[in-house]
């Protein structure tokens, strides 16, 4: 959670996303995507760095580790290595791993592990996607492999978490039923 105040841009910001998302407009949805993006990057920019514990939000201001974690983002199917990572930061590899765990929190790998996992969920909400498609879009050359990470990380299986996932869709409301 960031709390910040006195920032007018942010105060400005909200209330578009809460006039857009009152509105039922063609677009609608797109548009709250890309609001709630830029609300959030604005967050991160007006956070003071300096007194962010470790995690995203200090790698993100930091401008070294800030363009690994955007390649990683940008690209999460390609198999990314310490050496790719540390190149992306123009650091050596050993400056690298340590900067990363010192504003991150975790080793690159696993904030990719983590990040490729909410990438997968994601997928595996929206349904309608093989799982071998999911597993090469998320960086993995097989559905056992990426089931067995996906298993590991998440406590479950991808197919079970689907199915629960499809099953809490059904008995929750969603946004667009409000509309």
């Amino acid at each position: 959670m960031i709390h910040i105040r006195g920032i007018p841009r942010l105060t400005q910001l909200v209330r578009l996303v809460g006039e857009e998302a009152a509105r039922e407009d063609v677009g609608r949805d797109l548009i709250l995507e890309r609001l709630v993006e830029i609300l959030l990057i604005e967050a991160l920019r007006a956070a003071p760095a300096g007194e962010a514990r470790p995690g995203l939000l200090r790698g993100l201001a930091d401008p070294r580790i800030a363009a690994a974690l955007r390649r990683m983002h940008a690209d999460v199917e390609r198999g990314w290595t310490i050496p790719d990572l540390a190149s992306a930061a123009g650091m050596s590899r050993s400056a690298f791993f340590d900067r990363f765990v010192r504003m991150v929190g975790v080793r690159p790998m696993e904030y990719l592990m983590s990040w490729r996992m909410a990438v997968a969920k994601t997928l595996l909400r929206n349904g309608g996607m093989a799982l071998d498609e999911v597993a090469r879009q998320i960086g993995y050359s097989s559905a056992s492999t990426f089931s067995t990470a996906f298993s590991r990380h998440v406590g479950l299986p991808p197919g079970r978490f689907m199915r629960g996932a499809m099953t809490q869709d059904e008995a929750t409301p969603s946004l667009q039923a409000w509309n």
